[in-house]
């Protein structure tokens, strides 16, 4: 199994579609934003392929060649989208599912009337600048995974029904049923017409708000890709704690100078201790003390039924591999067997088999990297319950011992998520 994000480079192109004219270009290589663009003769070979096929009525999704995977896609007829990636191991969904959330980002921050009706080209472009640190994101080495499963990245705060209360309290009082606290990205508690936004906001949302520079308050306007991508929202953010968020998704009120501090002191001073404990939860996900199996090197839960996911490379942080090749390695290990192995999630646009095949989807399976010796290699097995799924990464466990190591894991995880 090739692990993606190993080095290598991504390329990220934008054009209108009845013109060619591009709008941007993205690059990372290794990770990290590239500065590294793509010659104006391969942008147009690449778009010109694409054009001619579909007046062909053929429609071109994906290439190969040697070292480099090309994925098309065209949103409205009027937005084309190309990626390519000479990263190891990277694969079409990744890359799918890549460019979904890029045009998400481009709604979400520009709104979807600038993207189909384009009057002014120039104008467009200076417009999806503001939409860049946010693509950018997504082709570096994030610590989340919501772009790829599109599930909103969680945590697990050690005392959530307190600040469930305090944040249903204090979105009423700001006259809003959409408020959130968003950990370094991640979700950490959100309201039922919160939970209940569709996809890509979603995932999108929270993620933006981890994207942007630190700062005490913002009053941002949103598109939402799904609920309402033509008429703006405001996002409001406030830092409660340095890496702690409090989001209010509403419309033209109330004004942001009305939150405050008499306001925020009456709902989130009483519950400061449990606002202290989530701001190390970034990375973790799951409260301190948390039990998990020595061997658990890094863990994947996903509800597919509620969009949500859990995420974490925390366990065993002195062992090897790193971090980041932990996030490859379980990265890679998803597309995999959410291409290969098990259905397709609820909505995703994912080709969905005959009922015959659905039956005989598999419930569980297990990847051996390197050496079945114990601390030789990587030991990865997938389990499905219901409407969750579990990955696991271990480097000490026996082959044999790997599904009852995940039943367990998931039996003691079921609780949170």
């Amino acid at each position: 199994m090739g692990e993606e994000g190993t080095e290598g480079t991504v390329h990220l192109l934008c054009l209108a579609a009845t013109s060619g004219v591009p709008l941007f270009c993205r690059s990372s290589r290794g990770g990290a934003p590239a500065r590294q663009q793509l010659p104006f003769s391969v942008i147009g070979s690449l778009n010109g392929v694409h054009m001619f096929g579909q007046n062909l009525e053929v429609q071109l999704s994906s290439a190969r060649t040697e070292d480099t995977t090309v994925v098309w896609k065209s949103f409205h007829d009027s937005i084309t989208l190309i990626v390519l990636s000479s990263e190891e191991g990277t694969s079409e969904l990744r890359l799918e599912r890549l460019l979904q959330m890029v045009f998400g980002a481009m709604v979400l921050l520009v709104g979807l009337e600038e993207l189909t009706n384009i009057r002014n080209v120039e104008r467009l472009k200076k417009e999806l600048r503001a939409s860049y640190r946010l693509i950018d994101s997504f082709l570096g080495d994030s610590e989340l995974i919501g772009d790829l499963t599109q599930c909103v990245d969680c945590v697990v705060p050690p005392e959530g029904s307190l600040l469930q209360e305090a944040l249903s309290g204090f979105a009423e009082a700001a006259g809003t049923a959409f408020g959130s606290l968003v950990v370094s990205g991640r979700v950490v508690a959100a309201t039922e017409s919160w939970w209940r936004l569709g996809t890509p906001e979603a995932v999108l949302l929270p993620w933006l708000v981890g994207s942007l520079p630190p700062q005490a308050a913002r009053d941002y306007p949103v598109y939402l890709p799904h609920g309402s991508p033509m008429v703006p929202h405001r996002l409001l953010t406030l830092t409660l704690l340095p890496g702690l968020e409090l989001c209010l998704l509403c419309g033209p009120r109330p004004p942001l100078s009305q939150l405050d501090p008499q306001l925020l002191d009456r709902w989130w001073q009483p519950v400061l201790d449990p606002l202290r404990a989530c701001v190390p939860l970034g990375p973790r996900a799951l409260p301190a003390g948390f039990p998990l199996h020595m061997d658990i090197l890094g863990l994947l839960l996903l509800h597919l039924e509620l969009k949500r996911c859990l995420f974490t490379v925390e366990p065993s942080a002195d062992q090897e591999p790193s971090p980041e090749h932990r996030r490859r390695l379980l990265r890679a290990f998803y597309t995999l067997v959410t291409a290969s192995h098990f259905p397709p999630e609820p909505g995703s646009p994912e080709k969905v088999e005959d009922a015959a095949q659905r039956s005989q989807v598999p419930r569980a399976c297990y990847l051996v990297s390197g050496p079945e010796e114990p601390g030789m290699g990587w030991r990865l097995v997938a389990l499905q319950s219901g409407p969750r799924r579990l990955l696991l990464l271990s480097a000490q466990s026996p082959t044999h011992a790997l599904r009852g190591l995940a039943t367990h894991t998931l039996h003691a995880l079921t609780p949170l998520l």
